[in-house]
């Protein structure tokens, strides 16, 4: 109320040719939540959180169209790292809820992609991304993993892994066809497989070790099953599969005729002493695997949505025809950069894992001292939180997490918005820790100043 309206726009409407039409947009302001309402996660985030739209209002502006919107897409709610983001660029809290790392990667793969710009044509490269990527992304499959890949018909190069995923469900899946994952999980699986008219099966990872349970596991497997998703190390815990837990996926799918799609691509954030074993290592699991990976993870440039789909080029051709009606081709000045760092970077990637354990080294042990209970992980970006002793009566981690934001100048994500499950816990929230050492140091002053007033729950 009482905001300047925007100027008028001129809207070229495709029935009236090029004749301009003025059309006046009024553009709705952000609806803050009612005193003690949630503000997590689910529909209640998008219409708290997200504008609700532009009308148009104009004097030929014409009448919007009262059909109804693609149902999948229409009824999604807003992603919880875009809700909390906004909370925190409000409340200008630390923000220690995206997972993404405060550190870039190497300043050589910078200087190649921008040379890149002015030494080579700015023009459509080829479908499946260029040869010098595609080679280097089949090197490094067979150097880090033991995995040959044929660069010509094997490896297809994405927008990210994200951009991987719903051309891997696209090109894969019809719709009726069941996705075996494990939960909670990144929340892009559950609006890929609605999109594909997938049925997602999700197999709820057993606290408080995450443990994968073996008879629930084989049970969510039938004739319907078509895929089964596994991310190690995962998100949003932080989880790194062991090679028996691979196995009774790998197990599960070969007697279900089923595909093993392998999101890999926290495949370097793995802390010493632990290691990435990828499902399609394993014996046999060759032929019926697709795995993702991802430069943005691997160094630490996740701006430029650089990824790689790898696998048998007959399970491949679908994806790769997806692939071509969702974008056709990535930048090519990235693409040369990723090349050259897959080649010639390796110390870095092979590093990411002992950076990140000092840095969870540095903030897990705080969180205790306060009266958090952590989850034991060994890689990626996350640690998840028990927060039982600071929850008021009948709070939620959505809730929790709102109050840390506003009150405590902390944001953290509540895990219950990652489950697709039923009933999913109410009182995990999960850190995030590739930050400046002087952000996690701030994130836990304040957190200390703040928790330390409140009267606690006895363990």
């Amino acid at each position: 109320p009482g905001a300047r309206p925007p100027p008028a726009l001129v809207h070229r409407c495709p029935s009236r040719g090029s004749r301009a039409v003025p059309l006046r947009v009024t553009r709705r302001s952000y609806v803050e939540p009612p005193e003690g309402r949630s503000c997590g996660s689910g529909e209640t985030l998008s219409s708290a959180l997200a504008p609700s739209g532009v009308m148009a209002t104009g004097t030929d502006g014409g009448v919007p169209p009262a059909r109804p919107l693609n149902a999948a897409m229409s009824t999604m709610p807003t992603t919880i790292f875009e809700v909390m983001a906004r909370l925190a660029v409000k409340h200008q809290s630390v923000n220690l809820g995206q997972g993404f790392p405060d550190d870039e990667g190497p300043e050589s793969m910078k200087v190649a992609a921008g040379s890149a710009l002015l030494e080579f044509h700015n023009q459509y490269p080829p479908l499946l991304g260029l040869p010098e990527l595609r080679k280097a992304v089949a090197a490094h499959s067979e150097r880090e993993q033991g995995i040959p890949v044929d660069w010509e018909s094997e490896v297809l190069i994405t927008v990210g892994a994200t951009e991987g995923i719903a051309a891997c469900f696209m090109g894969l899946l019809n719709p009726g066809d069941e996705v075996v994952v494990f939960d909670p999980c990144y929340d892009s699986y559950a609006g890929m497989a609605k999109m594909a008219g997938a049925k997602i099966v999700p197999v709820r990872l057993r606290l408080p070790d995450l443990s994968v349970p073996a008879d629930e596991l084989a049970s969510a497997f039938s004739e319907r099953t078509k895929l089964v998703l596994v991310n190690t190390p995962h998100n949003p815990t932080g989880k790194v599969f062991t090679e028996q837990e691979l196995s009774m996926v790998a197990s599960l799918c070969e007697a279900y005729d089923a595909v093993c799609l392998c999101d890999e691509v926290y495949e370097h954030l793995v802390f010493p002493g632990a290691a990435h074993v990828s499902p399609r290592a394993l014996p046999r699991m060759r032929c019926r695997s697709i795995r993702l990976g991802s430069a943005g993870k691997t160094f630490s440039f996740t701006a430029w949505k650089v990824g790689w789909v790898t696998g048998p080029a007959a399970l491949l051709a679908p994806i790769v025809k997806a692939h071509q009606f969702l974008v056709f081709t990535i930048p090519s000045n990235l693409q040369r950069a990723v090349a050259m760092g897959l080649d010639s970077e390796r110390q870095f990637y092979s590093g990411l894992g002992a950076s990140l354990q000092r840095k969870r080294l540095l903030l897990e042990p705080k969180l205790r001292q306060l009266g958090f209970d952590t989850v034991a992980t060994h890689g990626a970006y996350f640690i998840v939180a028990d927060a039982r002793r600071f929850l008021r009566e009948a709070e939620t981690d959505d809730e929790f997490a709102q109050r840390l934001t506003v009150e405590a100048g902390v944001t953290v994500i509540p895990v219950s918005g990652f489950y697709i499950g039923p009933d999913p816990p109410k009182h995990l929230v999960r850190f995030c820790y590739c930050k400046d050492d002087a952000k996690l140091h701030a994130a836990c002053q304040r957190l200390e100043a703040y928790l330390h007033k409140l009267d606690t729950k006895q363990p």
